[in-house]
């Protein structure tokens, strides 16, 4: 059975694995904060359904309190373990079924496993939340093994607890140019790629929301690293086959172990 990715922009994606359905970090907003969407229209309203939603961490642009509640009743949401008292507003969410899962926590979800992974990154409800709560990463398992990495930078352990995945879903990008230590930049997801020893990778994270106000400044260091992180992925694990999506698309994937 095939294997199916859509990105709707920023870190959000449904994977469709042994028919169950996974959505990644929903946001479903025009703007946020400073930023407003810039490329990809709003996920249509079907995006909202899955069998299980992931939150990898508490930053607003990944635990988004507006996009949750449109998740359809009776959702399964995993967040790191410490979010509810961080965030108050997830405790009314009662339309929600709620679990707190750290690093090596495995939950069932229809045919698929999820395991939970660490990340390196600041997990913090900024801007002045305190560290209560771990930020993750996700191993989903059914016929594929796909790797949701949330926000994280390199860590020694990566391959260790993360590997071996088939697929992965990997960060490669932000608000502008310059990523600071906890981050993926193209370079370094191509590095993460290989470590990982993946097939198949999505880049994800660029190109969907940047400040306002900086529309006419160098537009093209939002889009261009989906193509560096093909570039780069070529040379650090030229076994790799990298699937640059755009906004909306999906990809069917046949995976063989």
């Amino acid at each position: 059975m095939p294997v199916e990715i859509t990105w709707w922009g920023h870190a959000t994606c449904t994977l469709e694995d042994s028919h169950t359905r996974v959505l990644t970090d929903p946001l479903f907003a025009r703007r946020l904060a400073h930023l407003r969407r810039r490329r990809g229209a709003l996920p249509p309203p079907d995006a909202r359904y899955a069998d299980v939603a992931l939150v990898s961490h508490l930053h607003a642009d990944h635990l988004h309190l507006a996009s949750l509640a449109q998740l359809a009743p009776g959702t399964r949401l995993l967040v790191p373990r410490g979010a509810p008292r961080a965030v108050p507003g997830l405790r009314r969410l009662t339309h929600l079924r709620v679990s707190e899962v750290a690093p090596g926590d495995v939950t069932q979800v229809g045919r698929v496993v999820v395991r939970a992974v660490p990340a390196r990154h600041d997990g913090r409800r900024l801007p002045l939340g305190p560290h209560r709560s771990p930020a993750l990463g996700y191993v989903v398992e059914g016929e594929a093994r796909t790797y949701f990495a949330g926000d994280t930078g390199l860590f020694d352990t990566m391959a260790k607890e993360v590997g071996p995945v088939d697929v992965a879903l990997l960060p490669v990008g932000g608000w502008g140019p310059y990523l600071g230590d906890g981050h993926l930049d193209a370079r370094r997801a191509a590095e993460a790629l290989a470590l990982l020893g993946a097939s198949r990778a999505v880049p994800v994270h660029y190109g969907t929301y940047w400040p306002i106000g900086m529309d006419a400044v160098r537009p093209h260091e939002f889009h261009a690293p989906g193509d560096e992180f093909a570039r780069l992925a070529a040379r650090h694990a030229p076994g790799a086959v990298v699937h640059r999506l755009r906004h909306g698309e999906s990809v069917r994937l046949e995976v063989t172990r």
